[in-house]
């Protein structure tokens, strides 16, 4: 029996709802044997981040090397990568391994507010990073600072989605969970938008959301799916996931990953 593989990289969340934890969790929801490259080490819980470890580039590049030459992967998953020697790290190992299915979760806060990317890195993840993707998913935040214009509604979602496109990745999927009348989401291929409409959800329990979804978008991609239907798969799987969260601590709550089994 083939079990479809997919590899995150990204850094842990002690914390157990975001992050790596989250990554692999997902996997295992969609049937995905999962593997993972830690990037750093966060000191973390629902209130907020009090303390990040960055792995040593190299370090990062020999887990990916270790992996890849070993179980090789259906599908990656990018979540937070904090440094410019991370990320060109990453970015020349994918390459050198001809890596394909990359999903890039452009991760710069937490939900907390805490900075997960170093200032100095973003020109390295636009640079490096984006030219490689499969497909980028910001939220309006981060398609605000990749596009460098302000993103509130739907027709600004267009505007990054194209000035996004053309700094290299194939698709881009802004994220529309902030926006105030809906929680449409957008595809840009180069040629046309898909429009991914949703209820919007009012909860607390959205720690996680951002990983969660770019990992089960993985998990489609890791089992052959076209990205129009891993993504509309993975949008109604974080919907249920958030409708059916719960507090786990004493402040943001998390998904309940296995939504489907408990």
């Amino acid at each position: 029996m083939r079990v479809p593989k997919a590899l995150t990289i990204a850094g842990s969340d002690s914390g157990g709802g975001a992050g790596i934890q989250a990554d692999l969790k997902t996997f295992s929801a969609f049937r995905v044997f999962g593997m993972s490259v830690l990037t750093a080490v966060t000191a973390q819980n629902s209130v907020g981040v009090s303390g990040v470890h960055d792995l040593p580039p190299e370090f990062v590049g020999r887990q990916l090397d270790a992996v890849l030459d070993d179980f090789g992967a259906d599908a990656v998953k990018l979540g937070m990568l904090s440094t410019a020697g991370i990320i060109h790290a990453v970015a020349r190992r994918l390459a050198e391994h001809r890596q394909a299915r990359i999903v890039l979760d452009p991760v710069m806060i937490s939900k907390s507010g805490d900075p997960l990317l170093q200032p100095q890195a973003r020109a390295a993840l636009v640079e490096a990073m984006l030219p490689l993707a499969d497909v980028v998913t910001p939220n309006l935040h981060e398609a605000s600072v990749l596009a460098d214009i302000p993103v509130v509604t739907e027709a600004d979602m267009q505007e990054a989605a194209r000035r996004i496109h053309a700094r290299g990745p194939r698709h881009v999927l802004v994220k529309g969970g902030h926006l105030k009348d809906s929680a449409t989401d957008l595809l840009w291929d180069g040629r046309a938008f898909t429009r991914f409409p949703g209820p919007r959800v009012e909860s607390n329990n959205t720690h996680g959301t951002g990983c969660t979804l770019s990992a089960a978008i993985a998990a489609g991609l890791a089992h052959g799916r076209p990205l129009a239907d891993a993504v509309r798969e993975a949008k109604a799987y974080v919907t249920a996931a958030i409708r059916e969260g719960f507090q786990a601590g004493h402040g943001v709550g998390v998904l309940r990953h296995f939504v489907a089994s408990w």
